[in-house]
């Protein structure tokens, strides 16, 4: 088995550990802090969601192990907050990042 059938049989495994939503795009806003400690901030859309994590289309890469937060429905005064971590950023062959992120508890 290569790498990538390894990869994407983990991958599928992941996905099946957790009950998902499909998010159909829906914009979210994410933040984050780069290299040089300067804070992004990003509204993308949200692939998939699910109790451990979520998966976003992103046009800038987002290093692993980034710490990520989250926010739904930014503009509304209930939005809510979860906080992750980058696990996988993968440029895919249109020039975009497909961003998988592990969401943590920062309680």
């Amino acid at each position: 088995m290569s790498d990538i059938d390894k990869r994407l049989d983990s991958e599928e495994s992941e996905r099946r550990r957790s009950f998902r939503l499909d998010m159909e795009k829906e914009l979210i806003d994410i933040v984050w802090a780069d290299d040089n400690g300067h804070e992004k901030r990003k509204k993308i859309a949200c692939l998939d969601f699910s109790r451990g994590g979520l998966k976003v289309d992103c046009d800038c890469e987002i290093v692993a192990n980034t710490q990520v937060t989250i926010i739904f429905k930014a503009a509304n005064p209930n939005s809510q907050k979860l906080f992750g971590k980058v696990i996988r950023c993968i440029k895919q062959d249109n020039g975009w990042f497909k961003v998988a992120m592990q969401l943590v508890d920062l309680a």
